[in-house]
């Protein structure tokens, strides 16, 4: 069962009025979603998702609910199609459960099934073609920087080894090729593959760079007191969201020593909150042990 991660505290940092207008750029089933609709019965919800069949499950959720929303089968990197300035804006950046949990989708490797991650079955660049036809630097490079895997060189050779025999089809065949490449210790602190599969989910969907951009397009569609909740699920993700909080919330370098600061220059944002799970969401929710909760506001 699917439960979102940090649901509370993001509803409660977004501020929600009865009209306010929403964002929730990772619909996903409609967890956040539907308890952003309970409160806004006479604003509206917009939801960006790319995935065709979870879009289906979270409209039947919604629909429930109120009929006051619209559901944008895009990736949010395309956020501005939106034309009006928005109360809040939700980002969940976590993998839906249904695409881990779900064999042929190719993200888990807890299960047998074809390497494909793509949260968009329309494009083309899929899991497999990363396997089977990134060069060793290349594979080295994703493995180090999304993956932050020690043993990244180690796991490209034994890649581009095995696939000069025969073509990686599978997640399991992956895992293995992983598994037999690690240390005995380094296999029994957690699951070799974590971080490999992540750093190719990553590369697949260009995760880091859409966020990147996406957030930046989200902060100009802010109304004053506007608000931005972004869910992170590692660190990669984090520095991302740290580091655009602070370039829009901080003075810059040469005016803080300044005796009065002239109010055209003054940050247009400022960070409220910072929150992690709490102890007894982590034990009911284990998905949300590495999650984190940045929230920025427009002020002026």
């Amino acid at each position: 069962m699917h439960i979102s991660v940090l649901l509370n505290e993001s509803i409660y940092y977004l501020n929600l009025k009865e009209d306010s207008v929403i964002v929730d750029c990772t619909l996903g089933l409609g967890g956040h979603s539907s308890e952003i609709l309970k409160r806004i019965k006479k604003g509206f919800l917009y939801a960006f998702d790319q995935d065709e069949e979870i879009i289906k499950k979270a409209d039947e959720r919604l629909k429930i609910i109120g009929n006051n929303y619209k559901i944008i089968n895009k990736n949010f990197v395309n956020i501005d199609v939106i034309d009006e300035k928005v109360d809040g804006i939700l980002f969940d950046l976590g993998v839906s459960s249904p695409q881990l949990d779900e064999d042929y989708r190719g993200f888990s490797f807890h299960k047998d099934a074809v390497l494909d991650m793509r949260m968009d079955k329309r494009q083309e660049l899929d899991a497999r073609k990363v396997v089977n036809e990134y060069s060793y630097e290349k594979l080295l490079k994703i493995f180090k920087e999304y993956g932050e895997e020690k043993y990244a060189s180690s796991i490209a050779k034994a890649i581009v080894r095995e696939r000069d025999n025969r073509e990686i089809n599978t997640t399991l065949e992956l895992s293995e090729i992983i598994k037999n490449n690690v240390p005995e210790s380094y296999r029994r602190k957690s699951h070799p593959s974590r971080k490999v599969f992540q750093a190719i989910r990553i590369e697949v969907n260009d995760e880091l760079n859409v966020f990147e951009k996406a957030l930046n397009k989200a902060l100009n569609m802010l109304k004053l007191n506007g608000r931005i909740c972004v869910i992170t699920f590692h660190s990669l993700e984090d520095k991302i969201c740290k580091k655009v909080f602070n370039e829009v919330s901080k003075l810059p370098k040469e005016l803080k020593s300044l005796p009065v600061i002239p109010k055209d220059y003054l940050p247009k944002y400022k960070v409220i909150a910072n929150v992690v799970p709490s102890d007894e969401e982590i034990k009911n929710n284990r998905r949300s042990r590495s999650s984190r909760l940045r929230v920025i506001e427009r002020v002026r």
